[in-house]
């Protein structure tokens, strides 16, 4: 039988595929079901600073609605203060009791000191690791150095907090290459590329925004394979890619890139827990007729490197189609 151990942002995992942050994780009994399944690692849902922000000023104004609606009665209600993450807090306390592999918490928070502040109570509740959610939308023209920012955010919180540290990045940076280094000598434990991020739509019939649920689909991890094809071997963290994996052989195309694991959220809500076992067997059959006992016999082979082409990972496929316009109109004859 193929041996699958590999390391996930510094931690010894049976598997390399990991529950990606959602809401799979949100009650004791699917964190079970994903942990038979085969999952080697679950990342908790996100702590959101603005969602608790959001909540602490909806309570506010829910419950100052009447004030001062008799001369002698300021407010119905008596002082009552919302509980912040106390309750995200409590429910990954029973996360990490409810199974035995590694429970990762993921922080999203919004300003450095509530970045620091969230982190160390994190660690508090006794999880294995910390994935830093690193998410910002400039919302002016005039914003700038949301970098540095991050880079001094990690930096504050890898000098407070003991935990195993990942970074989860969105794939919109200049030049993910450049702050993907920078951020792994500060200190981190992993890196996940990239973020599944959420955007606006709008229903023209209706005229009115929606905000669809925008599960991954297969293939999505092209972006993933690229950048972790050309980071390998260049880290002292580990990498885990994310986005668009759903089977054995995915699995498969981004080891033989450099990945150390993968994380998979979308697989899951479409196909159940059982697809984990599925994408598993996938693999170790793969592996088996390729002659390969272990992950770390081909984890990088196919990386930038190892390979002799230097292109591959840049613009030879565009070149390519480009030089060789014939391929392109063979497939596609008639327009």
């Amino acid at each position: 039988m193929a041996d699958l151990k590999t390391k996930f942002m510094g931690i010894e995992i049976k598997n390399p595929i990991v529950i990606g942050s959602s809401n799979l994780s949100k009650d004791a009994e699917t964190l079970t079901r994903l942990e038979k399944a085969g999952a080697a690692a679950i990342v908790y849902k996100s702590l959101f600073e603005e969602q608790i922000q959001y909540e602490r000023m909806e309570m506010d104004d829910e419950l100052h609605e009447f004030d001062e609606r008799h001369a002698e009665m300021i407010s119905i209600h008596p002082e009552i203060e919302h509980a912040g993450p106390q309750e995200h807090l409590l429910e990954l306390k029973k996360a990490k009791k409810a199974v035995s592999i590694p429970i990762i918490a993921s922080l999203n928070a919004v300003y450095k000191e509530t970045w620091v502040d969230y982190a160390k109570l994190i660690e508090e509740t006794g999880v294995d690791g910390l994935e830093l959610n690193f998410y910002k939308v400039p919302r002016k023209p005039d914003q700038e150095n949301i970098e540095e920012e991050q880079i001094e955010i990690l930096k504050a919180i890898r000098k407070t907090v003991k935990l195993p540290l990942s970074v989860k990045l969105g794939p919109a940076y200049s030049n993910p290459l450049n702050i993907i280094t920078k951020m792994d000598k500060i200190g981190v434990q992993g890196f996940v590329l990239f973020n599944r991020l959420f955007h606006p739509d709008i229903d023209v019939d209706n005229q009115k925004h929606i905000s669809p649920f925008n599960l991954s689909n297969e293939g999505d991890y092209k972006m993933s394979l690229q950048y972790t094809g050309m980071l390998y071997n260049n880290l002292t963290a580990n990498i885990c890619a994310n986005t668009g994996i759903f089977s054995g052989k995915d699995v498969a195309k981004l080891v033989l890139a450099g990945a150390d694991s993968v994380q998979v959220v979308s697989a899951v809500y479409k196909h159940k827990a059982q697809h984990i076992s599925k994408m598993l067997t996938e693999l170790e059959s793969w592996m088996d007729s390729k002659s390969y006992g272990s992950l770390e016999e081909f984890k990088g082979r196919l990386s930038n490197a190892v390979i002799k082409d230097p292109f591959v990972y840049s613009r030879s496929q565009y070149v390519d189609i480009l030089m060789n316009p014939e391929k392109i109109i063979k497939k596609y004859p008639t327009i």
